[in-house]
Formats: structure tokens, sequence, C-alpha cells
């Protein structure tokens, strides 16, 4: 069963955010809100990429996203000319969610198959930003949007109702929307928008 962990949105207890990292750490998926939405949280290093793609019902294919506390740690990840520097650094923290060359910090099975490119992106929510800070490396996350459903989840008692035997935890700091990530590939050099989201595409664009 899922700890339910209820968290304030603005000023999250450190007690909840601690239990949260001991439960990642332990090797375990949870459920956290984002600037955008509900998303599902692991370690990159450790199973979690097989349980967030199985509780999606995700292929290989399909980008995870890691998840940074500050933009030094997403420039570990990834490699950024000039021009996706500046362009990146300007919309974050914030709803974005970036698909870029991954650097060989990231291990080779949360990369595309192929393009060997990973997402990254560094939310505003404070639950997001105090989770990440905390647990010191980047999370590797996926937006909680279940196979046939044409809405994420926004109730934390919802999400530990319906996965209560998928997840490890629920941080439940109130609804956060229901919009995923704007979806910006850079892969060829330039900004190509994938996905319209919470984020205004027309910086982008």
């Amino acid at each position: 069963m899922a700890r339910y962990l209820e968290v304030h949105p603005h000023d999250p207890q450190p007690r909840a955010i601690a239990q949260a990292v001991a439960i990642l750490r332990d090797g375990g998926v949870i459920a956290y809100p984002t600037d955008s939405c509900y998303a599902l949280g692991a370690l990159a290093d450790g199973a979690g990429a097989e349980k967030i793609r199985r509780i999606r019902h995700l292929d290989d294919t399909h980008h995870l996203t890691l998840v940074c506390a500050d933009f030094a740690q997403l420039g570990h990840l990834v490699h950024l000319d000039n021009s996706a520097f500046r362009a990146i650094k300007a919309a974050t923290p914030g709803p974005y969610t970036f698909i870029l060359p991954a650097t060989p910090e990231v291990p080779r099975r949360l990369a595309h198959p192929k393009k060997r490119s990973v997402g990254v992106r560094i939310p505003e929510h404070p639950v997001a930003h105090a989770l990440v800070a905390a647990l010191g490396e980047p999370l590797l996350s996926s937006t909680l949007l279940l196979p046939g459903s044409e809405w994420p989840m926004t109730e934390g008692w919802q999400i530990k109702e319906e996965l209560d035997h998928q997840l490890d935890a629920v941080l439940d700091a109130g609804d956060c929307g229901t919009t995923p990530t704007t979806v910006v590939d850079w892969t060829s050099g330039a900004p190509e928008v994938v996905r319209v989201g919470s984020g205004d595409p027309s910086r982008f664009e």
C-alpha cells in the first residue's frame, strides 16, 4: 500500500519531503505535484524506469524526463549549444520539458534507444523543487496519465485509491492542474514544439 503524505503546496513540510526521499532511496515510485500536473517519480539509477513504464504502458521509445533542481544539474545531463543554453535558461524554472542529446551522465537505458536523447526539466512548484533539492540528484519522472485516460489525475486521494498497489507513496498538495508541460525537442539543433501544454510555446516557435 502507498504511503499518503499531505504536503503544504507553498511551504512543504521538511519531514514529509524527507519521508518521500527515503521511499525513493529505497527503490520506491511516488506520485508528486508539479507546476503542470501530478507526475510519477523514481530514482534514475534503479528499476524506476521499468516501474513507471509499466504503470503508464509505455515502450522504451517514450522519453522519460529527468527533473532537476537547478540549471547546473540540468547541464550535466544534456548537451547545450549557446542558443539552447540562453533560451532554456530564460524559460526555467517553468512548465517546459526539453528533449536534448544526452551526456554520458545519463544511463543508456534512460535515453532514447536510437537518438540518445533525454527529456529534462526544472519545475517551479515548491513541492517538486523541495523534493529534488532534498534528493540531491535528478528525479526520473513521467506525467501521471493513465492508459486510456484523456487527462492526468488531479486529486491525491484519487491517485492513492486507484494506484495504491502500484505506488509506494503519494504526496498530496492539492489540485495542481491537468495540463502537462509544453515539450520542446532540441535534438536537431533548433527548437521544435512537439506538444503544446501549460508553458507558452510562442517563445520557441
